[in-house]
């Protein structure tokens, strides 16, 4: 089994290619899986993917111009993603990206002159969040069929279950697998990510925690001169507190609620200063490491209902956008992240110009609920164009399958049997 990995890829946009840009991402977001400019879902290793626009605006009194983003969470390696962009959807690449500065033009575009277009625009994120590390998108769908079929054998055979204990019905269960040639896959357990990845994920895991301890004694030293400039700043402070406008929050809401599953895209201005840019990049930077070595599996601090994750400082590291998928409504999932890691919201969005006010970075903001979901509103951006591999299964579905298949042969009392049975 592979990792995942994410890919974003930004775009100037002509400014007189906008309008005709915008109808395109509107009819290939009515059907981003099996649309015929783009169709995502004949892509291989794609968990979700999404094309979205920036409109201008001014930054610094400087006009910022319109850009285009694509942003795509797959199985690695990600060579192979930007490959089969082109040589998959080539077409469709064309039809997008001529909207955008120095997209090769004529006649004839080559594969090369697309590969090289692509690569140059890709820009780094700078904290990833994944829910469940090497877990595959073929993973995810076997499993939701494993555990369909299952069910499907358990239901036509209702009158003889029960007079028969958990043991027996789960070893009815494994004859039934073992006798399909279509499940013999499910005998083995699901593979793990590459040596390699291991080995650098384990280095990766000791590097900060090794960095921390050269450089504690300057940390002590500059802490609580940080913690006074922190406090000056955050009694600084202004929050916006202005209501989303209308029309926009009905663009926002007719982009949701579709499946099981949202996507949510926003942008945001870093406040101005060195000491406020270098705090979002510590916090960022502390994010990345800590997401895949103490939230690896299925759990972000509580939270359970995220696909993946991240965020991308972009125009020179003025703003940051973040993006997510997640399970549920935007209320219910604002809901959760203030119920339950609003410290953690306070730490990676504080830094933005009109957040709620913090108290030492982690408390406070989020905490003001109405202030913390109108500016959350008022920072969305219309997501265009949404694909996702599995629109009907929530993370926890993801999770339970996973769960079956583990359980599925191998030794287990009575007792752990009868739980088994239970997810099913």
């Amino acid at each position: 089994m592979t990792h995942q990995v994410a890919l974003t890829i930004i775009a100037t946009v002509q400014d007189c290619h906008i309008g005709q840009l915008k109808q395109l991402l509107e009819t290939i977001g009515s059907d981003a899986a099996n649309n015929p400019l783009m169709p995502f879902a004949r892509l291989s290793g794609v968990h979700f993917a999404r094309l979205l626009l920036l409109d201008a605006a001014e930054l610094d009194g400087a006009a910022v111009v319109p850009q285009l983003v694509f942003m795509s969470d797959v199985d690695a390696p990600l060579r192979k993603h930007v490959d089969e962009l082109v040589d998959v959807l080539g077409d469709g690449v064309d039809m997008i990206y001529r909207h955008c500065e120095g997209y090769p033009c004529g006649a004839t575009i080559t594969r090369e002159q697309r590969l090289s277009y692509l690569r140059a625009h890709i820009v780094r994120a700078d904290t990833v969040y994944v829910n469940t590390i090497g877990r595959t998108v073929q993973q995810i769908q076997q499993e939701a069929h494993l555990r369909g079929a299952i069910e499907g054998f358990l239901d036509r055979h209702t009158q003889a279950w029960p007079d028969q204990g958990p043991e027996q019905i789960r070893a009815a269960i494994q004859a039934f697998v073992d006798g399909d040639d279509r499940l013999h896959w499910a005998r083995k357990p699901a593979e793990q990510p590459g040596i390699w990845w291991r080995i650098k994920d384990r280095l990766d895991l000791i590097g900060l925690p090794l960095l921390v301890l050269l450089l504690l004694p300057a940390i002590i030293i500059a802490l609580p001169f940080y913690l006074v400039l922190l406090r000056l700043h955050e009694l600084r402070d202004t929050a916006e507190c202005v209501a989303p406008d209308e029309a926009h929050v009905e663009e926002l809401a007719r982009l949701e609620d579709h499946t099981a599953q949202n996507q949510f895209s926003a942008i945001g201005v870093v406040k101005p200063g060195r000491f406020r840019l270098l705090t979002a990049i510590i916090v960022l930077w502390i994010a990345n490491w800590a997401t895949p070595h103490l939230f690896k599996r299925a759990n972000l601090a509580g939270v359970t209902t995220i696909h993946f994750a991240r965020w991308v400082f972009i125009d020179g590291r003025r703003r940051l956008i973040f993006a997510s998928n997640y399970d549920g409504s935007l209320e219910s999932y604002m809901d959760d992240f203030i119920d339950k890691v609003a410290w953690g919201l306070n730490a990676a969005f504080s830094n933005g110009v009109g957040y709620p006010r913090t108290n030492w970075l982690v408390q406070d903001g989020a905490r003001d609920e109405m202030a913390f979901k109108q500016y959350i509103r008022n920072h969305q951006l219309p997501t265009q164009v949404w694909f996702a591999a599995y629109p009907d299964l929530t993370a926890l579905n993801i999770e339970n399958n996973a769960r079956i298949r583990e359980g599925l042969f191998g030794s287990l009392d009575s007792a752990v049997a009868e739980a088994w049975l239970r997810r099913l």
